[in-house]
């Protein structure tokens, strides 16, 4: 191993804690968030007609139209509404991921 002067070798000493945490931050947090948002980004690309679906607010619905940013729902006879498409939550009766 190559012999560092005193001055390198306190410094790296000193520095590792923080890059260990970095490691731990981008491991526990970074990553399964980034996999969350592509598994959601994903779920709202594949709407479509007639997709029982739940939004953020909580109201339940069938999907009848779908523009890019609007989704209208039909939640009971005769009442349609509009929804940004950004409001869907998950689908009715989505299986639980098995963590």
């Amino acid at each position: 191993m190559p012999e560092f002067s005193p001055e390198i070798s306190q410094f790296i000493q000193a520095s590792w804690p923080i890059v260990l945490m970095g490691v731990i931050f981008y491991f526990l947090l970074y990553r399964p968030q980034k996999k969350e948002q592509k598994k959601r980004s994903e779920m709202l690309d594949n709407l479509k007609k007639g997709d029982k679906i739940v939004t953020i607010g909580g109201i339940h619905g069938s999907i009848i139209g779908i523009t890019d940013k609007i989704v209208t729902l039909k939640i009971a006879e005769k009442v349609e509404i509009e929804i940004s498409r950004t409001a869907v939550s998950h689908y009715q009766n989505q299986p639980k991921d098995s963590k």
